[in-house]
């Protein structure tokens, strides 16, 4: 058998797509004629989304494009040539968007709280990247456990019970943000991920100080804690993120008014 044929019959990476194509099909997340920025961090999780969009795509009813686009920030431990290099070998050529953030986060005098502003710059010039290549949509590596850590973040911040929507419209021009792996656990992307052997492209340079301090770590770490308790927490919390009670919650908007009194 063709080595590279073999990482796309492991059971988890066969499950992958499964989870995957459901979630494309009832989300609708890809039409015929899309073209899509394949958003590529460096890691496993945006690395095995490009390989299983490369895969759906050959089985799919519909026709549509993938552009891999990666997003440097200019940081020094990051191995942009390791992985513009490794995408060649797979027959992707890699677009770069690139900007210095530690130096804007200095500027701004941000090193307390890098992530909000990284995340919008890194928004920006993702949805400029999708002009420049005329892509309408944008696919992001999120997995179920950073939905599920966005809901817990935004529970008991008073953000309102939201989370990263696996389909949902971007900040202008019709776009539209997809994520294809918003059902599949981050357990079986590091299962599916392993045979690939994807390039190692460094950690974010503020990674010590987010694992401390930052909302995300926190939560995450919470996360594997209710596991230890409930075993199908991200299951549970998948089905409740799908089963929304408005008239069991607090918002006026959404409850019924009340008879008139006798």
């Amino acid at each position: 058998m063709n080595p590279d044929a073999e990482k796309f019959s492991t059971p988890a990476f066969r499950k992958i797509l499964r989870l995957a194509g459901t979630a494309i099909a009832r989300y609708e997340m890809i039409r015929n004629g899309d073209r899509i920025l394949v958003g590529v961090s460096g890691g496993k999780d945006s690395l095995l989304l490009l390989q299983v969009l490369a895969q759906l795509r050959r089985r799919a009813p519909v026709d549509f494009e993938l552009v891999p686009v990666c997003f440097y920030p200019g940081f020094p431990e990051f191995n942009l040539d390791g992985l513009r290099s490794w995408l060649a070998g797979q027959g992707w050529e890699l677009q770069v968007v690139t900007l210095d953030i530690p130096a804007i986060i200095a500027a701004k005098g941000a090193e307390e709280q890098p992530c909000v502003l990284c995340s919008r710059l890194r928004r920006g010039h993702l949805y400029g990247a999708a002009d420049r290549w005329h892509c309408n949509k944008l696919a992001l590596g999120q997995h179920l456990d950073d939905l599920c850590v966005s809901l817990l973040i935004g529970l008991f911040r008073g953000q309102g019970l939201m989370t990263m929507g696996p389909n949902v419209p971007g900040d202008r021009d019709g776009k539209r943000i997809i994520r294809p792996l918003a059902t599949t656990p981050e357990a079986l992307i590091r299962t599916a991920a392993a045979p690939f052997n994807f390039p190692s492209c460094g950690d974010c340079h503020y990674k010590t100080q987010l694992e401390r301090d930052g909302d995300r770590a926190f939560f995450r770490r919470l996360l594997i804690e209710l596991e230890q308790r409930i075993p199908r927490v991200r299951e549970y919390m998948l089905h409740s993120m799908g089963d929304l009670r408005p008239e069991h919650l607090l918002d006026l908007r959404f409850l019924p008014p009340l008879p008139p009194q006798p």
